[in-house]
């Protein structure tokens, strides 16, 4: 039958993936500091680091039409719509879905990036530990990290733009105070912008 056919060659191909994402593990180094865009098929397959609009995320990044008097690299973060906007000039931007601070942890303001980390390593500052004595004092950069892939760091603040291992938070009000998006968006993103970018709470 097509059907018994079809279904064939789609599990030999899950199969394929699941073999190509073991060895792919296994070359990977231990800081992760190579980028899962480069030599990574299963993360390319999957759309990590992809072009203007797509990501496997709950909310696609798309572009939009945005207000043109922004500086081209400028990030305006619209915290009520749980949005990130990229301006890229011409009346467009690009835009993506992020979660925010849970209530109590939100704020808005200028910033400046000050810095750019591949999978970054993540250390509680001490008002978190003391409300959650639970997590650890520090984790190395990795895909269990809570940063995810990349961060942008926010002046001298403890704020961060940065990835996330719990993808299924995007849209949500759930952080201390930091704005994170899917690993594929924040690939995207940081490919993008530049040190010294303005970013803009709202």
């Amino acid at each position: 039958m097509i059907w018994r056919l079809v279904f064939s060659l789609i599990c030999s191909a899950c199969l394929a993936m699941v073999a190509t994402s073991d060895a792919s593990a296994q070359r990977r180094p231990t800081n992760y500091s190579q980028s899962i865009t480069g030599n990574d098929p299963v993360a390319t397959f999957f759309g990590f680091g992809g072009g203007y609009s797509g990501g496997s995320g709950p909310i696609a990044r798309t572009t939009v039409s945005f207000p043109d008097n922004y500086r081209p690299g400028t990030i305006v973060i619209r915290a009520g719509e749980r949005r990130l906007y990229l301006v890229l000039g011409n009346g467009q931007a690009l835009r993506y879905g992020i979660g925010v601070g849970r209530d109590g942890f939100g704020w808005s303001g200028v910033k400046h990036v000050s810095a750019k980390r591949e999978w970054p390593s993540w250390t509680p500052p001490a008002q978190m530990l003391r409300r959650r004595p639970d997590l650890p004092r520090h984790m190395a950069g990795g895909p269990d990290n809570p940063l995810g892939a990349r961060a942008l760091y926010l002046g001298s603040s403890l704020y961060r733009i940065h990835g996330s291992n719990e993808p299924e938070t995007i849209g949500q009000a759930v952080s201390s105070g930091c704005f994170r998006l899917t690993n594929e968006d924040v690939i995207d993103l940081y490919q993008r912008v530049q040190v010294g970018a303005t970013v803009i709470v709202q």
